[in-house]
């Protein structure tokens, strides 16, 4: 039986490239509206793995995804990077100097920004890229078109009035895998790399993450990455999530885990997995 790896969107978006690329052509994609929905149904057994994106190389990160991986039990399992070249697509008839209004996620928008502002078009969020492709598809509004990949174009059957339309040419956006605790999964193929969270205590002493920062450096560990988001427990509070360059089971990392552990308020280890090799 084919392994089953939900994704937000619809059949077409980039999320279900990700699964391609992290999983084979063998896995079962399984489209979901939203990523809470993504994370609830590994949970709950309907797909083995998820892919969730986490950080576009042009609009930052996705600060949801963050958020979803402290609210579940699940663990990263493996990390993609995948090309994403956005496509202005439109209904038959339709040329470019007729488009008024664009259609797409909010991050592929963005992604856009530049091209969409000389365009002089109207910009219109909706949930996903590949669903604003297929909703144009199903009903044809005069003057309006979609930002959404070339597979999401065909599969809806719509023309590709502009190619490439993304305000970096190396436009990437990088997706984590996540399952229940397990081996890597091995698309991303590079270095080992663990994403930790970390709530420092509660006295918020002064220097506390300068702490915690100098104990990684002394460890010689690598921080890749640093995102804060608001903690669901305290108000103006914080919880850190950081990306090290090495694999949780290592020396040094466990000895930091160790003393991270013994003054924070809470660390977690969210996956210890092959980072995906980044276009620079």
């Amino acid at each position: 039986m084919p392994q089953r790896v939900a994704f937000q969107g619809e059949f077409g978006a980039f999320s279900e490239l990700a699964v391609r690329q992290a999983c084979g052509d063998g896995a079962e994609a399984i489209p979901c509206r939203t990523l809470r929905d993504v994370f609830a149904a590994v949970e709950a057994g309907q797909a083995a793995l998820g892919a969730v994106p986490v950080e576009n190389s042009r609009a930052g990160s996705i600060p949801e995804t963050y958020d979803l991986l402290l609210q579940h039990t699940l663990q990263v399992r493996g990390e993609v990077a995948v090309a994403v070249e956005q496509c202005l697509l439109a209904p038959a008839g339709v040329a470019l100097h007729d488009v008024r209004r664009v259609y797409s996620h909010p991050q592929a928008l963005a992604q856009c920004e530049a091209y969409l502002r000389s365009l002089g078009a109207e910009a219109v969020a909706v949930y996903d890229t590949a669903g604003s492709a297929r909703n144009l598809a199903a009903r044809a509004e005069p003057g309006s078109a979609a930002v959404a990949s070339a597979r999401a174009g065909e599969l809806y059957g719509l023309q590709v009035l502009a190619r490439g339309i993304q305000d970096d040419p190396g436009n990437t956006t990088r997706f984590y895998v996540i399952g229940p605790a397990g081996p890597p999964v091995p698309g991303g193929g590079g270095l080992p790399r663990t994403l930790l969270s970390l709530a420092l205590a509660e006295d918020d002493a002064p220097g506390a993450l300068f702490w915690s920062l100098g104990t990684l450096a002394f460890w010689r560990l690598n921080l890749s990455k640093i995102e804060s988001r608001p903690s669901r427990l305290r108000r103006w509070h914080h919880v850190f999530y950081l990306e090290l360059d090495a694999a949780a089971e290592g020396p040094a990392c466990r000895s930091a885990l160790a003393e991270l552990r013994a003054r924070a308020a809470e660390v977690r280890v969210l996956g210890s997995f092959p980072a995906a090799a980044l276009p620079r």
